[in-house]
């Protein structure tokens, strides 16, 4: 299928090498680029894939391990077995590559190959074309781009079934993290036992687990802090299944189980942002107009709460419901937790019809374009209470129309929250992702977390 949406010319495709933590021989666990894992099934190291599109032959290129790794490691595949496994059975030795890509150069080939996230992979591009690392991004295909997108971007039924499973392992992360928010709790722990559930079950957190208490703080990578009575821990977290497929869904927790009245009034109109995205998300719908419903949802919250005011399609016209919810409303999602977003965030979310809105907040949306059967996607709208933001705009005005600033100034302290779902687009609507949705009404919430 690839071969029919480039023309002509080689196609490179290469893995990924092990990464050092502090020496060579002691690495980060590895994983492997989802290109080369989504065309070439192999999930180990120092491997390379070749597309020849008008040869119609696919290789693979890598090295044989020797005596001195068989003893570390215990017997091992040889190339040529591994590429049978996968149905390549062309293989060479890595030493190979750089004659392949320079008979192809002298014979007016186009070389393709995707952006590159990995010094390793842009050093090792340098050597075999020439190419400078600090112009390398301009060389890569925009052909192949497009194509590898369009792709990856439909998944198909085995994709969904190990999406599914992701998702299930995401639910053991979500519901374990509700049972141990206690006062008291110490945050590193509870990331330390949902990291485990994640390793148990899978491979690893789709991504570094985001866990606190300051949920204001949209990506709260710190886990410093023990749980207090009154507060609310906010968890964004998912897994990779064993072929790497992610989820990623956040729930906002109140400590001992309880929310305040102020607390639930603020939950609730998040819920009902997240329900009122899911209930119209269906094919032809772009996500760009999705999260503007959303905002709209949360704007008419906030108004009769009154920290908001004026008219509400007016507010969310101008942004002011950003200073609450200043993020997008969600992201594909896929092999990657933010699905091929090493291709170009603009690429995957947005095309020639649906551009990104230039507007503090809704800037940051990953995903504007029309919704198409098989996407899988984020749902994760939020209100957050940032003291930096709200100083700001309270002293240079900025939509004072539409904010109540000194009732927004009480809610200091309240932290954020978001609540996010894993989501299928199908030919009727969307699915929610999983068995069962994680505890997400007030009632389920405190039902789970006052256990």
């Amino acid at each position: 299928m690839l071969r029919k949406k480039i023309r002509s010319g080689l196609i490179l495709l290469p893995g990924n090498g092990e990464s050092p933590m502090n020496y060579p021989k002691n690495t980060y666990r590895f994983r492997q680029d989802s290109n080369f894992l989504y065309f070439f099934g192999l999930d180990l190291p120092n491997l390379v894939g070749v597309i020849d599109i008008e040869d119609g032959k696919d290789c693979i290129y890598g090295d044989d391990f020797d005596l001195d790794d068989i003893i570390w490691m215990g017997p091992q595949p040889t190339i040529n077995e591994l590429g049978l496994k996968v149905g390549v059975p062309c293989t060479h030795p890595m030493k190979d590559l750089a004659s392949t890509l320079q008979r192809a150069i002298k014979h007016g080939r186009k070389i393709h190959f995707l952006p590159q996230y990995r010094a390793e992979n842009i050093l090792m591009i340098e050597r075999l074309m020439g190419i400078h690392p600090s112009i390398i991004s301009k060389y890569a295909s925009y052909e192949l781009i497009k194509a590898v997108i369009a792709m990856r971007s439909v998944k198909h039924p085995e994709e969904i079934a190990e999406l599914d499973k992701a998702a299930d392992i995401g639910y053991l992360m979500h519901t374990t993290a509700m049972r141990m928010a206690k006062a008291g709790a110490s945050e590193l722990e509870i990331a330390g036992t949902i990291e485990g559930i994640a390793v148990g079950n899978g491979t690893m957190p789709s991504f570094p687990i985001i866990l606190s208490q300051n949920g204001e703080t949209l990506h709260n990578h710190d886990h410093s802090q023990l749980l207090k009575k009154g507060r609310m821990l906010l968890v964004d977290a998912g897994a990779e299944s064993i072929t790497h497929y992610a989820s990623d869904f956040t729930r906002t927790i109140p400590v001992d189980g309880i929310f305040s009245q102020k607390q639930k009034e603020i939950y609730s109109i998040v819920l009902q942002a997240n329900n009122h995205a899911f209930s119209i998300c269906k094919p032809g719908v772009t996500y760009q107009s999705i999260h503007l419903e959303a905002a709209k949802v949360i704007t008419a919250g906030l108004k009769e709460l009154g920290l908001m005011k004026g008219d509400v399609n007016e507010a969310v016209a101008n942004g002011a419901h950003a200073m609450f919810f200043p993020h997008g409303l969600g992201h594909m999602m896929g092999l990657d937790v933010h699905d091929m977003e090493d291709l170009g965030e603009n690429h995957v979310g947005y095309d020639d019809e649906v551009s990104r809105i230039d507007q503090f907040g809704t800037a940051y949306l990953r995903l504007g374009r029309r919704l198409e059967v098989g996407f899988v996607l984020t749902i994760e709208p939020g209100i957050y209470f940032i003291p930096a933001l709200i100083e700001q705009w309270k002293n240079e005005k900025i939509n004072g129309s539409f904010i109540n600033f000194d009732k927004a100034l009480e809610y200091i302290g309240f932290g954020g929250i978001r609540l996010e779902d894993d989501v299928l687009i199908t030919e009727k609507g969307a699915r929610l992702l999983g068995k069962k949705r994680i505890p997400v009404t007030v009632e389920e919430v405190e039902a789970i977390a006052g256990k």
